[in-house]
């Protein structure tokens, strides 16, 4: 490998002091009982460009056991990808040791035996039939942990020893040019780990940069793998994707690249179609106002957020059941339920995330009726404020439901029923109450 590009202090405005104390402590004790410590990762991309990191990384020549024993508040996680975390009281710090691209002939690890067993040797690489790496803990130099990091401008690496920045992949030149571009062949990049590709759309999207054409590419032609990630994991990279500050970027990348369908296949079919003729354009619209609100500090729930990117179309099916006789009530938990089962196996969406859900569709239909019956109890109901959110977006993009918001929030606020309730369209009617007939008794009888 050719040496690395090395920055000087004087050239770069990386300083210490934007480092975050506990951070520098763990590359000064590594440093002093002769390790080779960086910071490395997002923490140092993000300190070149003037933002603020979202957390910081360390790497370093010290293997995991090692780490654990200079640090007494470490904990080693991870059995894909064997890490330290080092816990403080506001801050974890993950430390990873160098790795080098697994190869074909590894050390085993030696995995304990259960009692009564024999001990059990795995290998430290393990790759899939297609690709896929399932086990990766081969140890290396800076130089092949460099190269096997995922972008150029991730592979940046701060030596704690001369205040340098040492550049393995020509990650600087693409930081100052704006360009994502995956180290090596970008379609190996993406069959070995699917979850770069919403990396890549991830890091485009919130630093506004732009696609290298071989990534891009090969993004396009690998997006149908991309459930080959397990749920679970699909499900914390969505929520950094739309709560990034950047959601409505991101939900174009997303279809753009292909993909949307694959993550959201019953979704993206719908938005492919038209309702009445008119495009279903309400979800962009939703992702642009929750970018505002994050940007304006307002905090933004998981319900109130799949609420937002799924409600035009839950609301639509919930019509079509209420056709065929449902009640409001159940037609909307016929909707939520049917797309659930659908986009759960695919993203796994907690059960209590999808009840919160539902919970927010339901208060639809009830702030419709103005007040009903003990509207005290709509104000204690725990989805209330979400669904509040639900419709103030809904009202600002479209100019809908703005009387029912009104009255809800003066209700909200003063605890006092407005004046002069109105009965909106789409509500169900209060039904008259029958008087009860008096039953005449006969005269009694001698």
């Amino acid at each position: 490998m050719p040496p690395p590009r090395i920055i000087p202090r004087q050239d770069h405005p990386l300083s210490r002091s934007m480092i975050s104390p506990n951070v520098l402590k763990i590359l000064y004790r590594l440093k002093d009982n002769g390790h080779v410590a960086y910071l490395v990762g997002g923490g140092v991309r993000d300190l070149l460009l003037g933002r603020e990191p979202k957390d910081f990384d360390v790497a370093t020549d010290a293997t995991p056991g090692r780490i654990k024993k200079l640090f007494r508040n470490c904990r080693l996680v991870g059995r894909r990808f064997r890490l330290a975390h080092l816990h403080f009281i506001n801050e974890i710090v993950e430390v990873s040791t160098f790795r080098a691209s697994p190869s074909d002939e590894q050390e085993e690890d030696i995995v304990p035996p259960i009692p009564g067993s024999e001990a059990v040797r795995q290998p430290r690489s393990l790759v899939s039939e297609d690709g896929l790496v399932l086990r990766d803990n081969v140890f290396g130099s800076p130089a092949d942990d460099a190269h096997r990091r995922d972008f150029t401008v991730n592979a940046l690496a701060y030596n704690i020893s001369d205040f340098s920045i040492l550049d393995f992949v020509g990650g600087i030149e693409d930081l100052e040019r704006g360009i994502i571009r995956t180290i090596g062949d970008p379609s190996v990049r993406f069959t070995e780990d699917p979850v770069r590709m919403l990396r890549a759309v991830r890091f485009a999207a919130l630093l506004g940069f732009t696609f290298e054409e071989m990534t891009w590419q090969a993004l396009v032609e690998n997006a149908q793998g991309i459930t080959k990630a397990t749920p679970p994991r699909l499900y914390e990279e969505i929520l950094k994707l739309f709560l990034s500050g950047e959601g409505e970027a991101v939900y174009q990348y997303l279809r753009l690249g292909g993909l949307f369908a694959p993550l959201f296949p019953v979704l993206d079919e719908w938005l492919n179609s038209e309702t009445a003729g008119f495009p279903h354009v309400q979800s962009g619209r939703n992702l642009e106002w929750i970018d505002k609100r994050i940007a304006a500090g307002d905090p933004v729930s998981v319900p109130l957020l799949l609420s937002l990117m799924f409600g035009e179309y839950l609301e639509e099916r919930a019509r079509i059941y209420h056709k065929q006789g449902f009640t409001s009530l159940d037609a909307t938990e016929a909707a939520v339920a049917e797309f659930m089962s659908e986009e759960v196996p695919v993203i796994a969406i907690p059960h209590r995330v999808v009840l919160a859900v539902r919970e927010i569709m339901i208060l639809q239909n009830r702030f419709r009726k103005m007040p009903g019956k003990r509207p005290q109890s709509v104000l204690s109901r725990p989805g209330f404020m979400d669904a509040l959110a639900y419709l103030r977006c809904k009202s600002e993009s479209s100019g809908e439901g703005s009387d029912v918001l009104n009255w809800w929030e003066s209700y909200a606020v003063n605890k006092t029923l407005p004046p002069f309730p109105v009965q909106i369209e789409g509500g169900e009617k209060p039904k008259r109450r029958r008087r009860k007939r008096k039953v005449k008794t006969p005269p009694a009888t001698l």
